[in-house]
This record gives C-alpha cells, structure tokens and sequence, in this order.
C-alpha cells in the first residue's frame, strides 16, 4: 500500500460529492481527514456518515457514562470537522451501539438502506469507508454496510486502511494484493492534525477513571500524518 502510485483528487474520487462512512468519531480524521479537507478546499461536498456512537472507549467510566460519552464524542467529531472546512450540516450521527456494528443479518440490511437513502440525499458519486483487511469488527461491519449500499449503484466505493496500519509486514492479506493509489496531502496536513486533536477524549487523560480506557498513542497517529493518504479499490 506504501508503494501505490500517487494520483491527483480528481483522479481518486469520482466527479461530484462524496460521503465518508466513518465507523467511530475519530476514523473520519484518521483515516481521510486530508482528502476531506481537500475536497471542501474544491468547494467539492463531503458529507460524513459515523456509523456507532463510539462509547466502547471508556465503557468503564462513571464520569462519562454512555449517553454523557456519546454526546461528547459527537461534539468532538463535529470541532474535527471544522478544522477540515466542513460545517455540522455535513455530519450524519447513525448511532449504532459501538463494537456491535452489524456484520450481518436484517440490522445490516436495514442499516445499508439508511446509508443508501443517505448517498442519495447528498447526490454523494463517492463513498469512502474503512478497508475489509482492518482488524476491527466494526471496521469490518462499515465496509460490509457500505458495500451493501453501493451494490447496483454507479457510486465510487473506496477504502481506507486505519487498524490496518498495525498490521505485522507478514500478515496475509484477505485476498489479491490491493491496487489504488495515494494522494499527497501535504498541503493540508496541519488541518489534519488540528482534526485528530480535537478527539480530545481519544488524545489525553479526560476521562480519567476507566484504567481500561482506550488512548491514541503517538505513534499510532503518527501513522497518519504523513505526507500520503492511501485509498484502495473495494
């Protein structure tokens, strides 16, 4: 995936609006913050979709319970995504439980018709969601519902890798090696890292009370800020 070839925005994402399936509040800034921002930069629309409420991350805390967590995150994701040039009307809350997004059955289908109605009401020609190799289940479920959406479509369905990252060099991939191509984002990566600090409940000590709270290293987002953001064919 580092090897892939550079190629322009244009060359990436297909003419017109694009739609972001983000599995949790974070992924957004993660795995595609760059190219969101540089699509708002185009005056391109983007529209960002966030599949589960995101509060498996301190499930323990009793500072922060669900319901005070999930409108934290969706606060945070809401500062990120100012950074990137997009307003709160961009964002779409789906609300799933986090770390039991569907990966099958009628709540899958039924949740790929919620996205498919979405697609259509941003005129989205582009969906991004997370890459299928990803090990994490809700990961895996948002690329499972967005395929799901896009099937007998003429929508673009791109992925991204996130959990992918950390990956051993000798995993093996789920299927034939990956093609896509990455784009230089460069230009924009401060508005990238001031998006993935905003999750300020995943950066720092907020939540203080759940020792098994979850906590973005540096060197896990150091992953992502770099010069190249990489988007794979599904």
């Amino acid at each position: 995936m580092r090897a892939l070839p550079v190629r322009g925005l244009d060359d990436v994402l297909a003419p017109g609006p694009c739609l972001v399936l983000a599995p949790h509040p974070d992924d957004e800034s993660l795995g595609c913050g760059s190219l969101v921002a540089l699509a708002a930069a185009q005056q391109r629309r983007v529209d960002i979709a966030v599949l589960t409420d995101g509060t498996g991350s301190h499930a323990g805390s009793a500072l922060y319970p669900a319901s005070r967590l999930a409108a934290l995150r969706e606060s945070e994701v809401a500062e990120a995504v100012a950074h990137l040039g997009l307003r709160t009307t961009a964002l779409h809350f789906m609300r799933m439980p986090d770390r039991h997004a569907p990966r099958g059955g009628p709540t899958l289908a039924a949740t790929a018709t919620r996205l498919r109605a979405l697609l259509g009401t941003c005129g989205a020609a582009t969906l991004l969601t997370t890459w299928h190799g990803d090990p994490h289940g809700d990961h895996l479920a948002a690329n499972l519902i967005a395929r799901e959406a896009v099937h007998g479509t003429s929508v673009r369905l791109l992925e991204f890798p996130v959990w992918g990252w950390t990956l051993p060099q000798d995993t093996l991939l789920p299927d034939a090696l990956p093609s896509g191509a990455r784009v230089d984002v460069s230009a924009v990566l401060g508005r990238k890292r001031a998006a993935i600090a905003a999750h300020v409940s995943q950066r720092t000590d907020l939540i203080g009370d759940d020792p098994n709270g979850f906590r973005l290293s540096e060197e896990f987002v150091d992953l992502f800020t770099g010069p190249y953001e990489t988007y794979l064919d599904a």
